[in-house]
């Protein structure tokens, strides 16, 4: 998707999304192996994994465009769609995540994200329906189990 112009309502295409923060030089930056996965084992009509770099957390994610599109497909393979750069926190927050960020963990927090790789499962009509933090890998049973439910109806 480098370089085309899109909306998120375009990137979701009716589609649950997985929303991810992403950087390339981050130690939670395998998680792009098992984002992959995910993209590999369910992407298509219903789901798609969206990965949005963000440099807000200790400048891991430097590059240009096409710098993190060209890491990305060759060290991990990455298929899934990447945005440009965005800010997830702060005044230039990009608007996307002023939705994402409202919305809860399991233990109950809304509010900024804590790091790179914090993921926002939303569902096909754009309601976010779960959050969880850099942590929790993308194929811990919390994220299968709620990608399911979502896909389920």
């Amino acid at each position: 998707m480098q370089g085309e112009q899109t909306t998120f309502g375009a990137l979701l295409g009716g589609r649950a999304a997985l929303v991810v923060n992403v950087a390339s030089k981050c130690g939670l930056t395998p998680q792009y192996t098992q984002l992959e996965q995910l993209q590999q084992e369910l992407g298509g009509e219903a789901f798609t994994v969206i990965g949005m770099p963000c440099n807000q957390f200790g400048g891991q994610e430097p590059g240009s465009a096409e710098d993190i599109d060209t890491f990305c497909s060759t060290t991990y393979g990455v298929t899934f769609p990447m945005t440009d750069k965005v800010d997830v926190n702060g005044d230039s927050r990009d608007p996307i995540y002023t939705a994402l960020t409202a919305v809860p963990d399991s233990d109950g927090a809304a509010g900024d994200v804590q790091w790179n790789f914090e993921k926002f499962l939303v569902a096909p009509d754009g309601t976010v329906v779960n959050r969880f933090r850099p942590m929790t890998t993308p194929d811990a049973p919390e994220v299968r189990e709620a990608i399911s439910a979502v896909l389920s109806g």
